[in-house]
């Protein structure tokens, strides 16, 4: 194979192994979305242009695109679903004060973020309505 006199010369198989795993801990250690790996995306969350031979679910081109893109829009989903859960629990707090004006100004800022995700497909219809209903009946129920 033409190796040197250290045996890690222009020819070594060596060299590239020892360079990747150094890749791969590096990459392991700081995952590109949030959260845990979810299922079939679980390999793709440490991606590397370094290391896309190794951590890719996909051989085709595009199917290797979809597979980054999934992971930056399920970041962002998660991201938008955080702020949902913010604002609803943000009425929930207030009710759980008894402070009713305060509770009636965050319920008028959860009602359209939890519209949003319904319109941006986050979330179902029917979740959506179910939330703005407990969180109007508890925002009542103070009087």
């Amino acid at each position: 194979m033409g190796l040197g006199q250290d045996g890690n010369g222009i020819g070594s198989v060596r060299l590239p192994i020892v360079f990747f795993e150094a890749e791969i801990a590096a990459f392991q250690a700081k995952p590109l979305a949030f959260g845990r790996p979810h299922r079939q995306n679980s390999r793709l969350f440490f991606w590397s242009p370094f290391l896309e031979w190794i951590s890719s679910v996909a051989n085709i081109k595009s199917a290797i695109k979809r597979a980054r893109q999934t992971i930056v829009r399920r970041a962002h989903n998660m991201s938008a679903r955080s702020n949902m859960r913010t604002a609803m629990k943000n009425v929930i707090t207030a009710v759980e004060a008894g402070k009713k004006d305060e509770a009636v100004s965050n319920l008028k800022i959860a009602v359209p973020v939890i519209d949003s995700m319904v319109n941006k497909g986050i979330i179902h219809r029917n979740k959506a309505a179910r939330h703005k209903s407990q969180l109007n009946a508890r925002v009542k129920a103070l009087g």
